[in-house]
């Protein structure tokens, strides 16, 4: 009889978190209502929606860095589509929570350490992608601040990182992207006031 694996990590409570979170989350914007709404029906095929190996799409994190004033914001230059955009991915079964694995991605994927994230999510967003020879891209995107005097580090998924005033963002520029801006700012003006 072949053994059965127990401690193999599952995304059971990263899928929990995500459904939860979405429920009860006020959208930002009529287009984050609707993909919110979207993405809690995806949720409904279970755990494996947050999976990479689900082809009708899957749950992905993503981050707005600002730096600790929000007069900028960190891009990457995407290496596989060629458009700056916010750093983040895929969920990975360890993720305890959907903002835990958008600060996990912007740490991966800028190098900066004592990242800090908002908990609550100022975007949602679907778009198709590559992966699994195509598929979806139910994406959560947060707000997450810097430390004074980060410094960032290229990682292997970028051609470049650039800081950039939110009101001056470089082209070209990913789709869905400059619709984080206001949101982010005003996810750090909630924690500066609070």
């Amino acid at each position: 009889m072949p053994e059965t694996r127990t401690d193999l990590p599952t995304y059971a409570d990263l899928h929990a978190d995500a459904t939860a979170l979405l429920s009860r989350w006020t959208p930002t914007s009529p287009a984050a209502a609707l993909a919110r709404d979207r993405t809690l029906e995806l949720l409904s095929a279970g755990p494996v929606a947050m999976s990479r190996a689900h082809r009708a799409g899957h749950v992905t994190a993503s981050a707005l860095v600002l730096n600790h004033t929000g007069a900028r914001v960190l891009l990457c230059l995407h290496g596989k589509f060629r458009k700056w955009v916010q750093l983040g991915g895929h969920c990975e079964p360890g993720d305890p929570t959907l903002a835990a694995a958008a600060l996990r991605e912007a740490g991966e994927e800028s190098g900066i350490a004592g990242l800090t994230v908002d908990p609550e999510p100022i975007d949602v967003d679907i778009h198709p992608v590559a992966c699994q020879g195509g598929s979806l891209h139910y994406d959560v995107r947060y707000a997450v601040l810097a430390p004074p005097g980060a410094t960032e580090r290229v990682s292997d998924e970028s051609e470049a990182l650039g800081w950039f005033p939110p009101d001056r963002l470089p082209e070209p520029l990913a789709d869905g992207t400059v619709q984080l801006v206001a949101p982010a700012l005003a996810a750090l003006a909630r924690r500066a006031a609070g």
